[in-house]
């Protein structure tokens, strides 16, 4: 994934979690369960006719969940695509399951149970499958991004967050409490939100879904918007030293001048003169640079010291002409 596709960084996480082996049989139903949760629809009709189906914008998700169904619950879901006026047309792929195939889908994910007599009997549960291994945590964070996560490019700011009913948040705060990410959560228009705001945290989340490139791409981002502000942080001091600069030299040269009208300049030592001189004429020169100027060229700590006695003189000319006065 390169900062200059110009798909957003989201898309790019997906598309690489969309890549990733399969897994154990394990995490892939702890995948299937998240993806349940976040994008599938249960519909019943007369005679025990019943039919799962999810409803996904990301042909690449469908794709994958295609996948996980046929390979660890060995059913075939139906592919077809629908499009959405509201959404500006947006097109979305739905997979559909058969009665039976369903009926596979709910014993595994412990939504339903089968009596002795061969009846299906529905549990008013979520979609849940043991998550006590590390792998399947995982797993199941990776299907809940898929199917209801988004994060902001990280050139524009760290937010990561997933979409979620109260019990799939319920879900996602227990997993990311035991993998030890701090999150935060808030109600947007009656839908729970459960984020990461924290550039590092979000990092870690990334690689717990196993998103490793998008994890150097993060880092780079990083990187560079520090190197970033660290130049606009010198530029900014040295424009402040520079002022500095600038606002000092035009002490000295007030100070040199009231010195010429006072007394002359034909006073003061050689060194002095010269020094005095170079300075009204060339206010903008660094103390470095007006030392380079003379001749012979003498040290900005040379430079410093003879300016030092010009202000102190400057300074105790007007001391005495402010004593004199005095009544």
């Amino acid at each position: 994934m390169r900062a200059s596709d110009t798909r957003s960084f989201s898309a790019g996480v997906k598309e690489e979690l969309i890549r990733l082996p399969m897994g154990k049989p394990c995490c892939m139903l702890s995948e299937i369960s998240a993806l349940t949760q976040t994008s599938g629809h249960l519909a019943f009709r007369g005679g025990g006719w019943i039919s799962a189906s999810y409803r996904l914008d990301n042909a690449g998700t469908a794709r994958r969940l295609f996948q996980l169904l046929k390979k660890r619950l060995d059913v075939a879901p139906k592919l077809h695509f629908v499009q959405t006026r509201q959404l500006g047309g947006r097109r979305s792929c739905v997979l559909t399951l058969g009665t039976e195939d369903t009926r596979t889908l709910l014993n595994a994910l412990h939504m339903a149970e089968t009596d002795e007599d061969g009846q299906v009997h529905l549990k008013r549960t979520v979609p849940r499958h043991p998550m006590t291994r590390q792998c399947c945590r995982r797993a199941f964070l990776r299907g809940a991004y898929l199917g209801a996560g988004t994060m902001t490019n990280p050139e524009k700011g760290y937010h990561f967050e997933w979409k979620a009913d109260d019990r799939l948040a319920d879900t996602l705060e227990k997993l990311l409490e035991k993998c030890e990410l701090p999150y935060h959560s808030y109600l947007r228009k009656g839908q729970r939100i459960i984020y990461l705001k924290d550039a590092q945290q979000i990092s870690d989340m990334l690689a717990v879904m196993g998103a490793g490139s998008s994890v150097l791409e993060m880092e780079n981002i990083r990187i560079n918007k520090q190197l970033r502000a660290a130049a606009t942080r010198a530029a900014n001091c040295d424009e402040h030293n520079s002022e500095k600069m600038l606002d000092a030299a035009q002490r000295q040269a007030e100070a040199i001048r009231y010195l010429s009208v006072q007394q002359g300049l034909f006073t003061l030592p050689p060194a002095l003169r010269e020094l005095a001189r170079r300075r009204v004429e060339n206010p903008d020169l660094s103390m470095k640079e007006l030392g380079e100027s003379l001749d012979p060229p003498i040290s900005k700590n040379a430079v410093n010291h003879r300016m030092r006695r010009l202000m102190e003189i400057a300074e105790a000319l007007r001391e005495e002409q402010g004593r004199e006065k005095e009544p």
